[in-house]
């Protein structure tokens, strides 16, 4: 992953940003005073570590004080992950699932979802239904893990010859999109979990009205949202965000992206407002984890500091 350096803080000490709310609550509840609200929970994404294995990487961030993950298969003893694609899972079996999840909960954290991203909204009847066929897969997976949430992208497709409307734009896919994500929640009904589509303003989903409008029209309880702000800076204001997903939002990426510029960035070194992102978050959906993404070994401390300054008081 291509990332930029931080320049205006210090690498923060042991990311001890990431405890100071359980800190407070232990410190209240030790002087026999009341407990504060909880504070809004801070997660990461273990895509950006490749170079981990499972059980090494839970130790580093259980000791950094995370206790919430979003899982990419993506280490070195579980090398599963391919965007807008599908990848080889007939040797993931449901022990290796456990095993994989005990990495993480024998260090004292959560696994909130499980990445998949694959691609929903290829033209190819055959390639959407091998696609659902390995999301269905990874439901399976999922559930061996005990994980209920799975991540995904409409997915990514370019005509072969140019047309003067998108292709993620036109009528057809619309039409045909919609019918996938109701097969899709059909197979989430099935293996009880909930998919959380996530909006990107150079795709399918390309604002918070048009994620809105399609989860209605899906309508299922199945299909849900992830907002990632910086995929949406370009096209809306955090507050138009919050007002038209609120209702959908079941997490929060937490990453970062210049206006005009494609690339996504750690959270700190773009444009979006991160002290009113915490403020919308804590009033619309307090209960709901803030991933840190786009963040690896070298930078996740820098854009934790960040986030956790943004959300003090």
């Amino acid at each position: 992953m291509l990332h930029g350096r931080m320049t205006r803080r210090e690498a923060f000490v042991a990311g001890a940003a990431a405890m100071l709310p359980l800190a407070a609550a232990s410190a209240a509840s030790a002087a026999g005073n009341p407990q504060p609200e909880p504070a809004l929970t801070v997660g990461i994404a273990t895509l950006g570590f490749g170079d981990y294995t499972n059980r090494r990487l839970a130790v580093e961030l259980a000791a950094q004080g995370f206790r919430t993950v979003q899982l990419f298969l993506n280490q070195t003893d579980s090398r599963y992950w391919k965007y807008n694609g599908r990848s080889d899972l007939s040797d993931l079996t449901a022990a290796r699932c456990q095993e994989i999840a005990d990495a993480y909960r024998s260090a004292g954290i959560a696994i909130h979802s499980l990445g998949v991203y694959t691609n929903l909204i290829h033209p190819d009847e055959a390639e959407r239904k091998a696609n659902l066929a390995y999301f269905e897969a990874m439901m399976k997976a999922a559930r061996a893990m005990g994980v209920r949430n799975l991540i995904t992208e409409a997915g990514h497709y370019e005509l072969e010859k140019p047309s003067s409307v998108a292709y993620h734009f036109q009528e057809e896919v619309w039409k045909r999109m919609v019918a996938t994500a109701k097969e899709l929640a059909q197979l989430a009904e099935r293996h009880d979990v909930t998919v959380l589509f996530e909006p990107f303003f150079r795709g399918f989903l390309a604002s918070a009205k048009r994620t809105r409008v399609f989860l209605e029209e899906v309508g299922s309880p199945r299909i849900r949202a992830l907002l990632d702000p910086a995929n949406l800076l370009e096209v809306n204001d955090l507050g138009e965000m919050f007002e038209q997903l609120n209702a959908w939002i079941d997490c929060l990426h937490a990453k970062d992206r210049k206006l005009h510029v494609d690339r996504g960035v750690p959270a700190g070194q773009g444009d979006l407002d991160y002290r009113k992102l915490g403020v919308l978050a804590a009033k619309h959906t307090p209960k709901v984890p803030l991933i840190l993404e786009y963040v690896d070994a070298s930078d996740y401390k820098q854009a934790l500091a960040h986030l956790q300054n943004a959300m003090r008081p």
